[in-house]
C-alpha cells in the first residue's frame, strides 16, 4: 500500500480563501442552473392546463426513481442567447444526461419546451450532437422526449442548418449500431425536426398533442394552396392509424412515459447489477477539496492532495516519482474500479512527457482507464528545454494520448494552458468524458502573457520601421488582449461553448467518476447486434 499523507491545513488563511472562492463559484453555477429550471417551470400553469407535464417532470418520470443521473452541459449557451449575464438562460434548450430507464443505463435527452416552446437555443445543437456521440461511444440506448418549435428563424444561421444534419445522421448511426432509439413525441416535431421522430426505432405519440409534419398548415397553404388542420396533417391518431409513423398511441404524457418504460423493460439488454464492490473510502474528507485548489491559477498546488481525497483508502501507487517529478502518474482505485491517474505539479518537461507516454502505454496494455487531472501551464519553454527535445517528447505524449486504446476521462481542476491542454487529453482529443471544476481556466496562454507577447512584437515592428512607440495605444492594446483572453478562459465561458460535458462540484468528483467508469466498462464489453440499416417503418 502507498497511502498518501495529508499536508493540508484546514485552519490556514490560504485554505479558507480557497474554500470561500470555490464556494462562491459553486453558488454562481447553481444559481444559473436554478434560473434555467425556474424559466422552464414558469410555463407550469400553461402546460398543466392543457394536460401536459413540464419537461423536467417528464424526465423525472421516465427515469428510475432513486437511481443515479448525471446531467450534462447545464451551462451550454450561457451568454449566447442574450449577452446580459443577469438574463441569460443556459442549457441550450435541452435537458440531457445519463441515467437508468427500467434498469437499463441510457442517454436521455428532452427538449425543454417550457423555454421558447423548445426552440433550439444557441449551442443546443452542439450539446445534442455531443450527447449523441457519448451514447454511441459508450453504447447507450437513446431515449428522447420531443417537443420543439424547431429552429428560431429570427436567429437563423445557415451553418446551423447544415450542421443540424448531424443530429439525424447520429440517430441513424445509433440505430445501425444496434442501440435502440426510443422517442416520445409529446408535442410539435415539424419540418426537419420531424425526422427526429422518424429516425427512431420505437415511437410513442400522444393523442391530441403530437404534431409531426414536414410543413404545417400555413406553409402548406402558401406552398400548395391545400388547407388542412394540424391534426389532419400530423396528429397522433393519423400517424398511428394511417401513415404508420407512430407505433404506440398514448392518452397523455404520463401514459406515454409509461409506454416508453415498458418498451425499455421488454428489451433483451444487459441490466447492470447494483452490487457494490468492497472498497475503503478516502482517508480524508472530500469536503476539503474546496480548500485545496487556489482560485489564482498562478499559485502552486500539490495535486496528490486532490488524489488523496478521490481514491479508495487514499492509496496511490506512484510511478517513477523522482523522474520528471512535476508530472505525477500512478495507479489507484475508485469504488473498487482500477484507474491510472496523470496530473501536474508544475509544467510538463521532457522527462515528465516521457514518463506520461510510458504510463499511458502501460495502462493500455492492462486495459486500465486513464484519468487526467488538468492543472498545468503547459510544456516548458526555453533554450535548455528545446535542446532537451521538448517538442519531440511532448509530441510523443500527444501521440500516446491520441492512440490510447482505453477510456480516457478528463477533469479540468485548475489551469489547462497551451499544448499542455492537448497533452493532458483536453476536449479536442476526444476524452470519453470531460468535466470541469468551477475554478478551471482553459486558454492558449494567460491574458497577461498574450498581451506582453503582442507588445514585444508590436515594439519590434515599430523599431524596424523606424517609428516611435505610442505608449497609450500600446497599453490600450494590452488591456484589450487581457480582456479578450480573461473573458474566454473561465469555466462559465468554456462550458457555455460545450467545451466540456459539464461543471461539477469538486465534492461530487468521486461519485461522478465512479459512475462514468462503470459506464465505460459496461460500454466496452457490450457488443450490440450490428445492423446494416436503421429499423424500417412499417
Amino acid at each position: 500500500m502507498s497511502i498518501l499523507e495529508n499536508t493540508i491545513s484546514p485552519g490556514s488563511a490560504a485554505y479558507h480563501a480557497n474554500r470561500d472562492g470555490m464556494l462562491g463559484l459553486i453558488d454562481r453555477m447553481r444559481a444559473l442552473e436554478e434560473r434555467t429550471r425556474a424559466a422552464s417551470a414558469a410555463a407550469k400553469d400553461r402546460f398543466h392546463k392543457r394536460g401536459q407535464l413540464l419537461p423536467r417532470e417528464r424526465v423525472a418520470l421516465v427515469l428510475d426513481p432513486g437511481a443515479p443521473f448525471i446531467e450534462l452541459s447545464t451551462l451550454a449557451g450561457y451568454m449566447f442567447d442574450v449577452p446580459d449575464a443577469a438574463k441569460s438562460v443556459p442549457g441550450g434548450g435541452v435537458i440531457a444526461g445519463i441515467g437508468f430507464v427500467s434498469g437499463i443505463r441510457c442517454m436521455v435527452s428532452a427538449n425543454d419546451a417550457g423555454i421558447d416552446a423548445g426552440a433550439l437555443q444557441p449551442y443546443g445543437l452542439d450539446k445534442t450532437i455531443r450527447v449523441q456521440e457519448l451514447a454511441l461511444e459508450n453504447k447507450l440506448p437513446y431515449v428522447q422526449l420531443v417537443e420543439s418549435a424547431g429552429a428560431n428563424l429570427l436567429r437563423y444561421r445557415v451553418e446551423d442548418f447544415v450542421r443540424g444534419g448531424n443530429i439525424f445522421r447520429n440517430l441513424a448511426r445509433l440505430s445501425a449500431a444496434g442501440l435502440p432509439v426510443v422517442t416520445v413525441t409529446h408535442g410539435s416535431s415539424t419540418a426537419g425536426g420531424a425526422y427526429q421522430t422518424g429516425l427512431s426505432d420505437y415511437i410513442v405519440m400522444v393523442r391530441g398533442r403530437t404534431r409531426a409534419f414536414l410543413a404545417g398548415p400555413p406553409l402548406l397553404k402558401a406552398a400548395t394552396g391545400e388547407i388542412a388542420t394540424e391534426e389532419e396533417l400530423g396528429g397522433a391518431e393519423m400517424h398511428t392509424q394511417v401513415s404508420g409513423l407512430g407505433d404506440y398511441l398514448a392518452e397523455d404524457d404520463r401514459d406515454a412515459l409509461r409506454i416508453a418504460r415498458d418498451i425499455m423493460a421488454a428489451l433483451e439488454w444487459e441490466r447492470p447489477g447494483r452490487a457494490v464492490p468492497e472498497y475503503k473510502p478516502p482517508r480524508y474528507d472530500q469536503d476539503e477539496l474546496l480548500g485545496i485548489m487556489p482560485i489564482d491559477h498562478k499559485r502552486p498546488v500539490d495535486m496528490k492532495q486532490v488524489i488523496a481525497r478521490l481514491v479508495d483508502d487514499s492509496d496511490f501507487t506512484e510511478m517513477a516519482p523522482n523522474y520528471g517529478p512535476a508530472t505525477v502518474c500512478g495507479h489507484a482505485r475508485i469504488e473498487g474500479q482500477a484507474i491510472g491517474i496523470i496530473t501536474n505539479n508544475g509544467p510538463l518537461d521532457p522527462d515528465g512527457a516521457n514518463k506520461a507516454t510510458h504510463f499511458i502505454q502501460a495502462c493500455c496494455q492492462t486495459r486500465t482507464p486513464i484519468l487526467y487531472l488538468n492543472n498545468t501551464t503547459g510544456y516548458m519553454v526555453g533554450k535548455a528545454y528545446e535542446e532537451a527535445g521538448m517538442i519531440k517528447h511532448g509530441s510523443k505524449m500527444i501521440q500516446a494520448v491520441t492512440s490510447a486504446t482505453v477510456p480516457q476521462i478528463t477533469i479540468y481542476c485548475g489551469a489547462s494552458f497551451g499544448a499542455g491542454n492537448y497533452g493532458m487529453c483536453g476536449r479536442g482529443f476526444h476524452p470519453r468524458f470531460c468535466f470541469s471544476w468551477p475554478n478551471a481556466k482553459t486558454a492558449v496562454m494567460g491574458g497577461e502573457q498574450a498581451a506582453e507577447t503582442m507588445a514585444i512584437v508590436t515594439e519590434a515592428a515599430a523599431a524596424r520601421r523606424g517609428k516611435p512607440i505610442e505608449k497609450d495605444k500600446l497599453e490600450a492594446m494590452k488591456a484589450q488582449i487581457v480582456g479578450v483572453f480573461d473573458g474566454q478562459m473561465d469555466v462559465f465561458s468554456t462550458s457555455a461553448r460545450v467545451l466540456d460535458d459539464g461543471v461539477i462540484d469538486p465534492r461530487d468528483t468521486r461519485a461522478v467518476l465512479s459512475e462514468v467508469l462503470a459506464i465505460c466498462r459496461e460500454g466496452d464489453r457490450r457488443t450490440p447486434q450490428r445492423m446494416q440499416f436503421s429499423v424500417a417503418r412499417p
